[in-house]
């Protein structure tokens, strides 16, 4: 057991001294005040929506003042609300979606009609549950032109107003930037690749060069799937957080933030029983062993181990707390957090192995063969 303690804490350090920093807040962009008068009918948006009657409003409302000339397609994916309808008065080109191939994923059969009427330069590819401020569309684009990027994609900042959103929704960015450490994504020489898909500019030539969205049509983590193609073709993409794209679907209790993790959790791990065992023990020994070790070791030893876990646990999720403006006292929560992310994870994987590979939309997703 103390070994094991012992590990964790080593785990952790390790974490704090990687050369790339995957904890660190660094790569972000913000629009300016120049921003807001933009020519942008360079630029064509397109939404996929289903039963997105609470959202798509704000959504679209945002994207009017984003500047002069924008297209904007919403895809409406068979709802059975009055999504269309919102979005046609909003000022949005509908396109009435039919029913997905067999293979295909709901969101990306979405896209690939849309794709099919879009003449523009560039996409921005946009959830219906995200808000822009002004400016932050031609901020985008000046970071692709600048820069030479095929893809920019920003990760919009979560909802922080209930207990669980604040306990579990810092962590979400914490551990996504932990599995695809932007510092690496938006390096051309390595093999790491990350999008958020709830916001992402991209050349249309380049979406048509790897023959998106058909070489993804059954991804379930479609966006770290689409900017590994666009780094595959020889491209650039990056990766960066904003205040500046806000999600405004809450996320008000346990059990929707459970759903949403265990879609694409065991997807994650490539459905892989090792890598679910390796994260199982992982976790274990950096969020209960490592920092509660003087619960199960009586000896000085563990009050040390317990100390230098805690603070390189807090040297890496400080960033994110200081960035999302919230108290450094939950810090002290990650512990929770990590559990719960691990008993999400297994839930996700129980469903893979009852036949489910994801039940979304409602729509449900059948595990793929095994070979």
């Amino acid at each position: 057991m103390a070994i094991v303690a012992i590990v964790g804490a080593l785990m952790w350090w390790s974490l704090v001294l990687i050369p790339w920093r995957p904890w660190q807040t660094c790569e972000r962009i913000e629009p300016d005040a120049v921003g807001t008068g933009s020519l942008l009918d360079d630029i064509t948006v397109l939404i996929p929506a289903r039963n997105e009657s609470q959202y798509i409003r704000q959504t679209l409302q945002a994207l009017h003042k984003q500047g002069k000339g924008i297209h904007v397609i919403v895809v409406d994916d068979q709802s059975v609300d009055d999504t269309a309808t919102q979005a046609q008065e909003n000022g949005a080109h509908v396109i009435i979606g039919s029913t997905p191939p067999v293979g295909w994923s709901g969101k990306l059969w979405a896209l690939e009609q849309g794709l099919r009427e879009v003449d523009t330069p560039y996409v921005l590819l946009l959830d219906a549950d995200i808000e822009l401020m002004p400016g932050m569309v031609a901020a985008l684009k000046t970071k692709a032109q600048q820069e030479k990027f095929a893809l920019v994609s920003i990760m919009a900042e979560p909802p922080l107003a209930g207990f669980i959103e604040r306990l579990l929704m810092p962590p979400f960015i914490y551990f996504f930037k932990l599995l695809y450490p932007f510092s690496l994504a938006n390096k051309s020489s390595s093999p790491v690749a990350a999008a958020a898909g709830g916001c992402i500019l991209v050349k249309t030539e380049a979406l048509r060069a790897t023959d998106a969205f058909l070489s993804l049509h059954d991804a379930l983590i479609d966006d770290c799937t689409l900017a590994a193609r666009i780094k595959q073709a020889g491209l650039k993409s990056w990766i960066g957080l904003s205040h500046s794209a806000r999600i405004h679907r809450g996320y008000h209790n346990l059990k929707s933030v459970w759903e949403m993790v265990a879609r694409t959790a065991y997807t994650q791990l490539q459905y892989s029983p090792l890598m679910l065992g390796i994260c199982t023990l992982v976790m274990v020994c950096m969020f209960l062993l490592a920092p509660f070790a003087p619960l199960v070791l009586s000896s000085t030893e563990a009050f040390i181990i317990c100390a230098l876990t805690w603070i390189a646990m807090m040297i890496t999720y400080f960033p994110i707390l200081i960035y999302y403006r919230r108290s450094l006292l939950w810090g002290l929560t990650l512990p929770i957090a990590g559990i719960l992310y691990l008993a999400m994870t297994w839930t996700s994987a129980l469903r893979y192995w009852q036949g489910e590979r994801a039940n979304w939309k409602d729509r449900r997703y059948g595990s793929k063969p095994h070979h």
